[in-house]
């Protein structure tokens, strides 16, 4: 039986909120097993870690997306840093930067960004890292606050060879999501026939980011398989393989 790991998903989003057993129901059938719940403001978070204790293969990480960094306040740090002590949270995040909406300074991305490395160092947990249309400030960043005794991973990566070689060196694992299975992502995955298969890491990053031949739905974690099957096809490998990796890899990076 297939194994699979969804290493990024949002079942803490409202569009899940209406039919959350259902989709369950669903990722169960589709032979997921594991699934992080990436929290992205301090309500998502709280919900990321009261949903991992609803379902055992379920993991929370917690932190506040970029977008809300201009709100990330003392008390919002402190309730993250709270959450992030719980049994079930195995990593911290999202965090990172996004120039495509710049919906918070960029400067201010930066701040935050750089009191979750801080904060994932301190308490030996891997750090989730979102970078869009930010890719020079994202690795300079990494590279400044290193090292990463717990690792990470550049989630829904969509970044050069070049930059997914400079993560790896800093310890990181590299994963996609649907965009790798767009008709036009010959890059994505020309970058993922590079990374090392033990490097690896697939995700849905759902509710968004429908892969085909589901685009334009809403996303959900039954759908990770199709990721996988994109990096096979990229990589010429089997699918069995892809799962089998990646799904070792995720349990490796987030101890689960």
């Amino acid at each position: 039986m297939v194994e699979l790991i969804d290493s990024h998903a949002h079942l803490n989003d409202p569009a899940f909120a209406g039919d959350l057993d259902q989709v369950m129901a669903r990722l169960e059938q589709a032979g997921v097993v594991g699934l992080v719940n990436a929290g992205y403001d301090v309500p998502s978070s709280r919900l990321a870690v009261e949903q991992a204790h609803s379902r055992g293969y379920i993991y929370a990480a917690v932190a506040v997306h970029p977008h809300d960094a201009l709100n990330f306040d003392e008390e919002a740090a402190a309730i993250i840093r709270g959450l992030a002590r719980d049994s079930r949270v195995v990593a911290i995040g999202e965090t990172g930067l996004d120039y495509y909406r710049n919906l918070s300074p960029r400067r201010r991305q930066q701040e935050v960004f750089r009191w979750h490395l801080d904060l994932a160092r301190s308490l030996r947990l891997p750090v989730i890292v979102h970078d869009r249309d930010a890719h020079e400030d994202t690795l300079r960043i990494l590279q400044q606050a290193a090292p990463y005794p717990a690792g990470g991973v550049l989630h829904c990566f969509s970044g050069s060879w070049e930059m997914a070689r400079q993560c790896l060196d800093l310890g990181f694992y590299i994963s996609f999501a649907g965009p790798v299975t767009f008709k036009n992502a010959v890059k994505p995955r020309a970058v993922a026939a590079r990374i090392p298969l033990e490097r690896l890491l697939i995700e849905t990053d759902c509710p968004y980011l429908t892969p085909e031949p589901h685009r334009g739905q809403r996303n959900e974690p039954a759908y990770v398989g199709l990721v996988a099957a994109a990096l096979a096809s990229a990589r010429g490998q089997t699918v069995e393989e892809i799962t089998a990796a990646t799904a070792a890899n995720a349990r490796k990076l987030f101890g689960i």
